[in-house]
């Protein structure tokens, strides 16, 4: 439990980092002066949820009973859903054809590049602590 709760909070965190670092851009980049205080709470509030969302879902990985394409299948499934249903309702993706295919080739595209990369860096992690433990066994 506590684990599940230091993760929601540090994705809470993110997601309103992200948000506020977003409309910043908005600010900065798209020269706009002003936003809309309604559409920016919505957002924010979008933001800290996907945030939860993503960082509470990685708890499928700790299971150890799972094998990982099991880990993986969970977590995909878990936030594929409550990712789309979230962008859907705030507006984040326009339900039309083209748009729903688009913003799921992305999704598909990101999750994998960043499945990827956190598999690889513990896979690196892991050769390393083992070869750590293979030098301490042989002094």
């Amino acid at each position: 439990m506590k684990t599940f709760l230091f993760r929601s909070v540090i994705g809470i965190l993110l997601g309103a980092f992200l948000s506020v670092l977003t409309m910043c851009s908005i600010v900065w980049i798209g020269d706009q002066s002003t936003l809309d205080g309604h559409l920016f709470v919505k957002n924010a509030l979008g933001s800290m949820f996907a945030g939860w969302f993503f960082s509470a879902a990685s708890l499928y990985f700790e299971i150890e009973s799972l094998k990982l394409f099991m880990q993986t299948i969970l977590h995909f499934v878990t936030v594929t859903i409550l990712y789309f249903i979230l962008a859907f309702g705030i507006g984040w993706v326009p339900i039309d054809p083209k748009s729903v295919m688009t913003a799921i080739i992305i999704f598909i595209v990101i999750y994998t590049i960043m499945w990827l990369s956190f598999y690889f860096y513990f896979r690196n992690e892991s050769r390393k602590l083992n070869e750590d433990l293979q030098n301490l066994s042989k002094k």
